[in-house]
């Protein structure tokens, strides 16, 4: 057959006088042909529209999400898109001024005075974490003790106090690093946004030079863009860090710095010692500038793990600035280290029971009220330490909030514990509910707070943030 021409029956019909078909005209015959030809199946998936511009942001202050849309656009026969059609990144705006009254609360606030549960009573409402749901406005009645499930959250909404989870449309979202809700983008080493750690190098050493003298030694050079530092050893010595203005940052000119978190050089140094004895010292980074880390030597060094990683551009002259350096800076003081005595060859032994049996279950509504009730104080601490006197254990804890008080309490306190083994123990670096006594010795030389034995501590959570303040209403006057 030859090419078709106008009037043989091959020839697409014309519109009115002869003019040519609209174009979505053609367009729907051409996608009818196409589809004839294939056979009238599947032709995968729909094409998407470009994305809209992105929302305002859900809050007016702090943290928030905006969104932004788009359309799928398919022919008859075709699948949906694959995809979202929403995408949801955080905005982060000044802080709200202290005293502001939080998201969460402001939505469940709404419904004060308001009829519900079918009923004409009315409740003032405020939120209630223990749910399992933490993206539904579930509230509490005050002074009551039942909650109610109000719906969704409103977009933006945090998870839960201080967490850097926010809800989207009912489900518990983490930014990635790229600020795309629910991504799951992280830096790699180098500090790249879903990268693959092939721009920087790994600088991974151990530092066993033993020492001759006591006294400051250099360990290694921190460059300038360091990340991802790690340094740790066992043993009496001690770390110490310099910084590129000649001044100690922490344990230096013979002087034990309180272990914490030091800020220097654009970073967050976290400095940790335990009674092991055992140092750490890690930073996220990158560095804005050189640091040097040395070790006080009090006896032989075991060996001093570091790393960190490099970007490949200022790996070579930090190897050139390393042998530059040498130990030519070392500091030696005109002490000798006293050697330790030759450890005996390690023989089998038959494993130790553990010293400390198993605390008894005491958990339960009833044995909560009951240690709330008849506390003095019950607050969220964090355990800093932990040392034993004879037959006591005194944990020092620093008080995060209070839930009842009847007396001042410190930024900083001692809480004491009967026995070597106190039940329930707590753990250093971890957040606890604890509910306390305050004994006073009857000659006064003694003020304490003093948790009772199966007393109540419990990790902190939200969960347990809601279940201390329901237990509050519930004691008697």
């Amino acid at each position: 057959m030859g090419t078709p021409r106008p009037g043989d029956p091959h020839w697409p019909a014309s519109g009115h006088a002869g003019r040519p078909l609209p174009v979505q005209n053609l367009l729907l015959l051409l996608g009818i042909l196409l589809s004839c030809g294939l056979g009238g199946g599947a032709q995968g998936p729909g094409e998407w529209t470009l994305w809209g511009s992105w929302s305002r942001c859900s809050s007016s202050c702090g943290r928030g999400v905006s969104v932004r849309s788009r359309r799928c656009i398919r022919l008859p026969g075709e699948d949906p898109c694959w995809g979202d059609s929403h995408e949801y990144r955080l905005c982060q705006l000044p802080d709200c001024a202290p005293g502001a009254v939080p998201f969460r609360d402001l939505q469940c606030a709404l419904y004060n005075g308001l009829p519900v549960l079918g009923t004409h009573k009315t409740y003032q409402w405020v939120p209630f974490h223990g749910a399992p749901n933490q993206c539904d406005l579930n509230c509490l009645a005050e002074g009551q003790a039942f909650y109610h499930s109000f719906g969704r959250v409103l977009d933006g909404t945090p998870c839960s106090p201080g967490a850097p989870e926010l809800c989207v449309a009912g489900r518990c979202l983490s930014p990635g690093c790229d600020g795309i809700l629910g991504s799951g983008a992280t830096e790699d080493q180098c500090g790249r946004c879903g990268g693959a750690a092939d721009s920087c190098l790994r600088v991974q050493r151990v530092f066993r030079d033993a020492g001759a003298w006591a006294g400051y030694w250099n360990v290694t050079l921190i460059p300038q863009g360091a990340r991802h530092i790690r340094v740790g050893h066992r043993s009496h010595n001690h770390l110490a860090l310099l910084g590129d203005d000649g001044h100690y940052v922490f344990n230096g000119n013979w002087v034990l710095s309180a272990p914490g978190t030091y800020e220097v050089a654009g970073t967050h140094v976290v400095y940790t010692r335990t009674a092991g004895p055992e140092e750490t010292l890690s930073a996220t980074g990158p560095t804005s500038h050189d640091l040097l880390l040395q070790v006080l030597l009090r006896e032989p060094n075991p060996g001093i793990e570091f790393e960190f990683w490099l970007p490949r551009e200022r790996y070579d002259p930090f190897q050139a600035q390393a042998q530059a350096l040498g130990w030519s800076l070392r500091q030696p003081q005109p002490r000798e280290v006293e050697p330790r005595p030759p450890e005996p060859p390690a023989s089998p032994v038959t494993p130790a029971p553990d010293p400390c049996p198993p605390c008894p279950d005491a958990r339960g509504r009833a044995h909560r009220l009951l240690h709330y009730c008849n506390s003095d104080f019950v607050f969220q601490a964090r355990v800093l330490g932990r040392r034993r006197h004879a037959q006591e254990t005194r944990y020092e804890v620093r008080v995060e909030r209070i839930y009842k008080s009847r007396g001042p309490l410190r930024g900083r306190e001692y809480v004491w514990a009967p026995g070597r083994c106190p039940c329930p123990p707590l753990a250093p670096h971890h957040d606890y509910l604890l509910a306390v006594r305050r004994l006073v010795s009857p000659d006064g030389t003694q003020d304490r707070l003093f948790l009772p034995q199966s007393g109540y501590a419990r990790p902190w959570s939200p969960a347990e943030d809601s279940r201390a303040r329901l237990a509050a209403r519930r004691c008697p006057a």
